[in-house]
């Protein structure tokens, strides 16, 4: 009876452990089937949209940014550590969870946001869309390829087909003449007409020379023209309307100005209350910057690839000391040499205060519509009758400007006019440009 007690012991043993291990498997199994059911029902689409509202000023998929790269996260950490790292953040790291902990240092102990509005199926979403594999870049078609910073060539006639086929225009008609001239001799030997012979004749350039008169009124005439010509030469020196060089960091103000629609007063701050515009300190560029290291692939065009307007970041990037891993100033900045565009005379006086603030002129007036330039140009030839023109056009905005309110009182009576040009407010008086 004994050994029968033994082995019963041992059978009830084997199939305690037996069902143990099953229950187990079974747990195990349940566990990862519905943690498959979740990740299959959960929508990147919606997760992408998510993403960007709530993730994307903070984090990138494939690079770190004010937080680590996300793709693949799902991978990294359990899912329902996500879920409350998500949620709270602090009270985690708080609670010392070793993990948490962990991840707050290893980011520069940035606290990540809260997001408690965020349901389960959120935040299943988010992580869907952070497990989608990267997307390979696509190749170029043959032959289209672009230069970065180029823009496409339009097919055109060159200046030298057309000089070279007026030239073979004027051999053929001489040709021609030649020609004729023989045929109508034959004609007139063939029917006994006999051409008399050319009389003696006074060259006509010492005909010319005689004619006192006629040499008087043609030096006249080369003279003026001659004048007309080195005039109208002269006039166009220092004028550079469509001037557009090439900057040693490319800025699309497409991109800022119309695409962002980023107030033009946002970075030229200093063209409401000052003479000058001013250049923009790169440090406004790393207000956004900081967090936009790479631009979406919407931006790009068949000119601009997007690995072209990325380079430019990090051109950026390099000229601040900007380290995108770390997240932080390295102290290493390099100087950036832009291009002048638009440069008025040394004698010439012109305050953009004063028509920015003032006169409430758009910058747009004579800068163009920068919101469609690439690459930006001098829109206007910016000469003394350019300006003078648009003084004589342009009323003065009375609308709350308490500045000109007695003084345009007085001219409009004087004038017998309701509005007041700006050359009736003394606009073309020489001192007010030339001091």
């Amino acid at each position: 009876m004994k050994k029968v007690g033994n082995r019963n012991s041992i059978s009830r043993k084997l199939i305690f452990s037996i069902a143990f291990m099953l229950t187990i498997s079974f747990t195990s199994f349940a566990q990862e089937a519905d943690a498959s059911a979740t990740s299959g029902s959960a929508d990147p689409v919606k997760g992408k949209e998510l993403f960007n509202a709530n993730c994307a000023a903070c984090h990138k998929l494939d690079a770190k940014a004010t937080g680590p790269a996300l793709r693949g996260v799902a991978g990294k950490y359990d899912a329902s550590w996500l879920h409350k790292w998500v949620r709270n953040s602090s009270d985690l790291i708080k609670s010392g969870d070793a993990q948490a902990v962990k991840v707050f240092e290893e980011n520069n102990k940035v606290v990540m946001s809260a997001f408690p509005q965020l349901s389960d199926g959120d935040i299943d979403n988010i992580i869907a869309y952070t497990s989608e594999p990267k997307a390979e870049a696509a190749a170029p078609a043959a032959g289209k390829e672009a230069v970065p910073g180029t823009a496409a060539s339009d097919s055109g006639v060159s200046n030298n087909i057309i000089l070279g086929a007026l030239a073979l225009v004027m051999i053929v008609l001489v040709v021609m003449l030649f020609l004729v001239n023989k045929v109508l001799s034959k004609v007139a030997s063939a029917n006994g007409i006999v051409v008399a012979p050319k009389a003696a004749t006074t060259p006509i350039w010492k005909a010319f020379a005689k004619n006192q008169f006629l040499v008087l009124v043609t030096s006249i005439f080369l003279l003026l023209a001659s004048a007309y010509f080195v005039y109208g030469f002269l006039m166009q020196i220092g004028v550079d309307k469509d001037y557009a060089p090439i900057q040693p960091i490319h800025f699309s103000h497409r991109i800022h100005a119309g695409e962002n629609e980023v107030n033009c007063k946002y970075c030229h701050s200093a063209a409401r209350v000052s003479k000058n515009a001013g250049i923009p300190s790169l440090n406004i560029c790393m207000n956004c910057h900081k967090g936009i290291g790479e631009v979406a692939e919407t931006t790009a065009t068949p000119e601009y690839s997007k690995a072209f307007y990325d380079e430019q970041i990090q051109k950026l990037y390099t000229a601040v000391g900007w380290d995108s891993e770390t997240q932080s100033y390295t102290g290493k900045t390099q100087p950036v040499k832009w291009v002048r565009i638009h440069n008025l005379p040394d004698f010439v006086y012109f305050n953009h205060s004063q028509h920015v603030t003032v006169a409430g002129i758009e910058c747009q007036t004579c800068h163009g519509p920068v919101q469609e330039y690439e690459i930006q140009k001098q829109f206007a030839p910016l000469t003394m009758g350019w300006c003078i023109d648009c003084h004589r056009k342009t009323d003065v905005k009375m609308e709350g400007n308490e500045y000109y309110t007695k003084i345009h009182a007085e001219l409009s009576k004087k004038y017998g006019v309701e509005k007041l040009t700006a050359a009736q407010m003394g606009g073309l008086e020489c001192g007010k440009c030339h001091y």
